[in-house]
């Protein structure tokens, strides 16, 4: 999971928008229309990132087809901390 995270937020150009959606469902499961409401991003841009980190197993859904919820995963909460370094180490990079 550390390899991945590092791939998925740091070493690609979606990392930013990456990262906003952890935290975005970090404080609450939300279906891709909502996050795409909340953060400004275009809905197609949401459903690339989303399936790029179930992919990873960063999240998983829960629900209907149609307004399924983005929940994160039990794999990623153990792995939590190495997020929180990566996004610091972004963080001073843009600074």
């Amino acid at each position: 999971m550390q390899k991945a995270l590092w791939y998925l937020l740091a070493g690609t150009r979606g990392g930013e928008n990456r990262a906003r959606l952890i935290r975005a469902i970090d404080d609450r499961p939300q279906n891709a229309n909502q996050l795409s409401e909340a953060l400004d991003l275009e809905y197609n841009t949401v459903r690339y990132h989303l399936e790029k980190l179930a992919d990873h197993d960063v999240v998983e859904t829960g629900g209907e087809d149609y307004g399924e919820l983005y929940f994160l995963t039990d794999r990623f909460e153990r792995h939590r901390e190495e997020f929180e370094t990566i996004t610091d180490r972004m963080a001073d990079e843009e600074d």
